[in-house]
């Protein structure tokens, strides 16, 4: 539809095909895998697991992506690509701490979600 709900404005289809693009993908795939961690330690979680879960997992699986297509699309190594993104890692691992707190939260403040078992 072309809304500027990204930074700078940016909105439309042109955002899925650049340089950055990777980690919109890389996104979707994170934010899979920190809910399945948060799904399956669930009883026992607390903010120190929850902060490794959306910390470490969720900045590995999103900078892999996202640093791979990168280098690709803008010809850099791996390396370099890498050492371009290192800035953001120091936002990332804020932003897991404040998902962790109210991760925690949310499983305190609504007893009544619980993981079912497959039985």
């Amino acid at each position: 539809m072309g809304l500027p709900l990204l930074s700078g404005g940016r909105g439309g289809l042109g955002i899925f095909y650049g340089p950055s693009s990777g980690y919109i993908f890389g996104w979707i795939v994170a934010a899979f895998v920190i809910g399945l961690l948060h799904e399956w330690g669930w009883r026992q979680l607390n903010v120190v697991s929850s902060f490794i879960y959306c910390a470490i997992d969720g900045i590995i699986v999103l900078y892999a992506i996202g640093i791979v297509w990168t280098a690709y699309y803008v010809n850099l190594s791996i390396v370099d690509a890498t050492i371009a993104s290192a800035f953001f890692v120091i936002g990332d691992v804020v932003k897991a701490g404040i998902a962790a707190v109210v991760a925690v939260t949310v499983k305190r403040s609504y007893p009544i979600i619980q993981k079912t078992s497959a039985a």
